[in-house]
């Protein structure tokens, strides 16, 4: 049975209750130790070249997706393509906090992606977090997946202090949450969507959160049931959402009206 509590793992603090006391530690070392500890231990190398924003290449050969974050877009080949808003910034200023730099890698989740990139979280040799870096700078965004969910409590607090002083992307209003009814211009784009659940439904299978009073043009947010154990275990109910403010992320596509799909609750915040 469905508890209807609200208690998601990104609201988690970024120091475990009950961790160790780090003595003699410095404030980014200790942190790094702290959020290592929720991680496992990947190894280390060095930095040989910057991709783009949240890709990089390490001296031993493996190329590196910054897992939880999406930084900017760059083209990389792809015809057409159109760079987005501060992409090169991005790409600059990751460059400048860690190209020729040794590295720490941990996992939190899956390991590797379909391109045979090593998902992980880099930690500098002075205990600096490099996504909490790039989130800091507001030069990139949360985006997790149901299967690499680690630390995304701490990265959304470092994405909501960078967008509340609109820092870098959330200063540009290409990266702008938007409202439930902006939502059909935005088709196909990863998009934040702010507004206030309507209705909720479970139906053949899926739960439905709606933004307006038709389902067949309104926007939507719609958790297939592969989806509902994950919740289960956050200690969330996604009926309960009715009537709450919340800001969900993901890809944008059409069905019936615009739609995101939500895999993983870390997906939905509560405003």
């Amino acid at each position: 049975m469905w508890r209807r509590l609200f208690c998601p793992a990104f609201v988690w603090p970024a120091i475990l209750i009950g961790a160790p006391l780090l003595v003699g530690l410095g404030a980014a070392e200790a942190m790094a130790a702290d959020l290592t500890q929720q991680l496992e231990p990947g190894g280390t190398a060095t930095v040989t070249e910057v991709i783009d924003g949240d890709t990089v290449m390490l001296d031993d050969g493996r190329e590196v997706r910054l897992v939880g974050l999406q930084a900017p877009k760059l083209p990389l080949g792809r015809e057409g393509f159109e760079p987005w808003p501060l992409a090169d910034e991005a790409k600059e200023a990751l460059a400048a906090l860690i190209d020729g730099r040794g590295v720490r890698l941990g996992y939190g989740g899956l390991r590797t992606d379909r391109h045979r990139r090593a998902l992980a979280h880099l930690f500098l040799e002075d205990g600096s977090w490099v996504q909490g870096a790039m989130l800091d700078r507001g030069l990139a965004r949360v985006y997790s997946f149901a299967d690499n969910r680690a630390l995304v409590g701490e990265m959304y607090a470092r994405e909501g202090r960078a967008r509340a002083a609109r820092l870098g992307i959330w200063a540009d209003p290409f990266y702008a949450p938007r409202s439930p009814a902006e939502t059909p211009r935005f088709i196909g784009g990863f998009e934040i969507v702010e507004g206030r659940v309507l209705d909720a439904a479970r139906v053949r299978g899926r739960i439905y959160l709606n933004f307006g009073p038709d389902w067949r043009t309104d926007f939507t947010v719609m958790i297939p049931r592969a989806a509902w154990k994950l919740f289960e275990e956050a200690g969330i109910d996604p009926l309960a959402y009715e009537g709450r403010e919340i800001r969900v992320r993901g890809w944008l596509r059409k069905w019936n009206g615009p739609m995101i799909e939500v895999d993983h609750p870390e997906q939905i915040e509560i405003r």
